[in-house]
């Protein structure tokens, strides 16, 4: 087979959604190493442009305030599955992202349209950049940022599942709590105007609830497999 044949094969964009907890970076990481392929975590993007907001002193609580910031960070990802990054103006931010404040925040800002505007078209760059194919994995991939993508993949799980997975990565966390939040951030991230989470159409929906974390990623990688032998 030619080299330009395996290239074209190869290239695949494979848009990964769900709400937290269904095992999305966990899975989209592992199936973009075992295939080669780039990886981008675009919920990354959305709680760095939150943490530069909170750190610079943005009433996240005020749209119009979030809208005019919303140009003035540089958010810069790195695509390497192994060793993902993101950075903020030239600096780290892969740590401070995840605190609670940001993830208490994040829907807030993310539902701003021209934050949106501003990270769809980066996201989007992104995977333009990927020569050799991507896994982007998000909420509105399928639907909103990469609706051409080669293969989409809706990754759900039962509210009590995904508040175990959760509480699980954070020690001392309250399970209920984890479920009400997990809960709610659903319910804003779903019911927002623009680009709000959903599943696409054309998706194939993956329920994690009673699958081990390397039975999802050896579920997708047959399926973005099965795609590429089809192209």
């Amino acid at each position: 087979m030619s080299t330009t044949v395996e290239t074209a094969r190869s290239s695949v964009i494979v848009a990964i959604d769900g709400p937290s907890g269904t095992g999305k970076s966990s899975t989209s990481k592992a199936v973009a190493a075992a295939l080669g392929l780039s990886y981008l975590d675009t919920g990354a993007q959305y709680r760095a442009i939150t943490w530069w907001m909170l750190t610079n002193g943005i009433d996240v609580s005020n749209p119009e305030e979030i809208a005019t910031a919303a140009a003035k960070p540089v958010i810069v990802s790195g695509t390497d599955p192994a060793a993902p990054t993101i950075t903020v103006d030239g600096e780290d931010a892969s740590g401070p992202i995840r605190t609670q404040e940001v993830t208490s925040k994040v829907s807030a800002v993310s539902a701003v349209p021209e934050v949106r505007t501003l990270i769809t078209a980066l996201q989007r760059s992104i995977a333009a950049a990927a020569t050799g194919g991507i896994v982007v994995e998000g909420r509105d991939i399928g639907t909103t940022v990469l609706p051409d993508a080669d293969l989409k993949i809706f990754l759900t799980a039962s509210p009590e599942a995904r508040a175990a997975r959760r509480s699980g990565e954070v020690k001392g966390s309250d399970l209920t709590a984890t479920r009400e939040a997990l809960i709610k951030r659903d319910a804003a991230d779903s019911g927002r105007k623009t680009s709000p989470l959903a599943k696409a159409e054309d998706a194939v929906e993956v329920d994690t609830t009673e699958l081990t974390l390397q039975q999802v990623i050896e579920c997708v990688v047959t399926l973005v497999e099965g795609k590429r032998v089809a192209a």
